[in-house]
């Protein structure tokens, strides 16, 4: 049930996004769905195979090429659903942050109950 609720919170914040963000569309709800559970996924198995692979150019940017590794994760949910699609890096970049501060505001407020 919790995983059902953080999925769905996830969603709302994907279509909050793409009616903020210029670059970002989303085609309805349940494609933000959709989106919220391919970014699990992806974050699940994809990001920690690129993570481990590109360690010491993360190292050298002092972390900063993680954003480059959530931009490639967003470019890739973009790939698999078609509801779904951001336009350039600097728009996956500025969702993947905006995604990232919203969950964890949201996974948060869901975790002091």
């Amino acid at each position: 049930m919790r995983l059902l609720l953080k999925l769905l919170l996830s969603a709302l914040v994907v279509v909050g996004l793409a009616k903020f963000l210029p670059g970002v569309a989303v085609d309805g709800y349940f494609s933000a769905f959709i989106v919220a559970i391919v970014l699990a996924i992806l974050n699940l198995i994809v990001k920690p195979i690129l993570v481990i692979l590109t360690l010491p150019v993360t190292i050298i940017t002092l972390g900063l090429f993680l954003l480059i590794i959530n931009a490639i994760i967003i470019f890739l949910a973009d790939g698999f659903v078609s509801g779904f699609s951001v336009d350039g890096w600097f728009m996956a970049i500025i969702f993947s942050l905006l995604f990232s501060l919203f969950q964890s505001i949201l996974y948060s407020l869901l975790d002091k109950d």
